[in-house]
């Protein structure tokens, strides 16, 4: 099976509200982030252990590890989980950057070092939520993890 009918199947699986959000979001990151990498993780490890909720990705970023091994992964992600969807902003070195940004402006949402966590899009600020994801995308861009030279205002 291919990837966009794995993205397509994963989506279409969701119950309604769910899923109506996430095709929305599915429409809005390739946007934010044109011509970008998709990926489709099913949540199972090389032994077809169930290890995490799956999740779609977009972006291409460079994980490297302690030991100097590096890995491809995605920049951005979403995933629904028991009680609604969490969008993924990875890369970011500064862990409490997005709740103390974005955290009070973006509505009824609970904001980590690298996630934001919302039961539905209708509960947040879905402009806040661009500006986070855009943010995210830019800190990638950069190099020995300072701030990107240009910083989206928000109210």
């Amino acid at each position: 099976m291919n990837l966009k009918t794995q993205i397509k199947e994963y989506i279409e699986s969701q119950p309604e509200s769910k899923r109506s959000d996430m095709q929305e979001l599915h429409r809005i990151i390739p946007e934010i982030m044109p011509g970008c990498k998709l990926w489709f993780l099913n949540g199972n490890d090389d032994k077809g252990k169930t290890v995490s909720n799956p999740n779609i990705g977009y972006g291409l970023r460079t994980i490297k590890y302690a030991d100097g091994k590096t890995r491809k992964f995605y920049q951005i992600g979403i995933s629904a989980n028991k009680t609604g969807i969490s969008v993924y902003i990875l890369g970011i070195n500064d862990k409490t950057y997005l709740a103390k940004t974005y955290g009070e402006k973006i509505g009824k949402a609970s904001v980590s070092g690298y996630c934001i966590k919302f039961k539905t899009l209708k509960d947040i600020n879905i402009e806040i939520l661009k500006a986070a994801i855009r943010y995210g995308v830019e800190h990638e861009k950069t190099t020995n993890g300072k701030p990107p030279k240009r910083q989206e205002s928000i109210r």
